[in-house]
């Protein structure tokens, strides 16, 4: 009977040592991410409450930022950035820019010339083939929009863009739509906001799978803004910082 007992603690000791690693462990990687990621979460919170309070927080549509080739594709706070984690083992593949407005208001514009695309089934996004890379010459580009349509999916995508619009010219600056908060779940809408990124061509002539971080490019150089969550964690992404 004793052993049986001696042998219990033993376990029970190796469980409770194993859990205090791991929590250890877990607070080694968990609090660095709060320190940065954290202060960007708290201003988005913020921002939520009262958008009005922080107009120093928020990017204008169709403004440049220094010498940056692209246009600012739409008005408000960069909530959320490059690289951003949600989840273990997943990657924010562009940057949201939430509006502070409800949905339907906010304008979204055309960062860079090229041909837009809609795909017969998409309700609330739109991509722009840039033939040539501005930052990289020879290299073809794409620039895809998503969240333009309210959370049933009815679309605020501007009527010149009809479903099945394809290689339709646009310019910089160019009206896409307005910002929505459809996520293909009627029960649990995004948040008002603007997703943006730049995805790689196939090589042959089409866009890789934006889901993946892998085939997106940091926009940070093509904006002219701190976009990295992993070189500028918690940084405020406004021009002139």
């Amino acid at each position: 009977m004793h052993s049986t007992r001696s042998r219990s603690r033993k376990l029970l000791f190796l469980v409770l040592a194993v859990g205090l690693v791991a929590v250890l462990v877990a607070g080694y990687f968990a609090l660095p991410w709060l320190r940065t990621h954290g202060v960007r979460l708290v201003r988005l919170r913020q921002w939520f409450d009262d958008p009005a309070a922080h107009p120093e927080w928020s990017v204008p549509a169709g403004e440049r930022c220094g010498e940056a080739p692209f246009l600012l594709p739409t008005d408000g706070y960069i909530g959320f950035t490059w690289g951003d984690a949600f989840r273990p083992g997943h990657s924010h593949q562009g940057i949201d820019i939430f509006g502070g407005q409800a949905p339907g208001q906010t304008p979204v514009v055309a960062a860079y010339d090229g041909y837009l695309t809609r795909l017969p089934e998409w309700k609330s996004s739109l991509i722009i083939r840039v033939p040539a890379d501005p930052l990289s010459p020879g290299r073809q580009i794409w620039l895809y929009y998503t969240h333009l349509a309210d959370t049933a999916g009815n679309s605020y995508i501007s009527p010149q863009f009809p479903p099945g619009t394809s290689e339709q010219v646009v310019e910089a600056g160019a009206f896409l739509g307005y910002q929505g908060d459809y996520s293909g779940d009627p029960n649990n809408p995004t948040g008002v906001h603007l997703h943006f990124s730049i995805v790689l061509d196939d090589g042959q002539g089409s866009f890789r799978n934006e889901l993946k971080i892998a085939n997106t490019l940091d926009p940070s150089p093509y904006l002219g803004l701190p976009l990295n969550a992993a070189t500028d964690p918690g940084a405020l992404a406004v021009c002139g910082q």
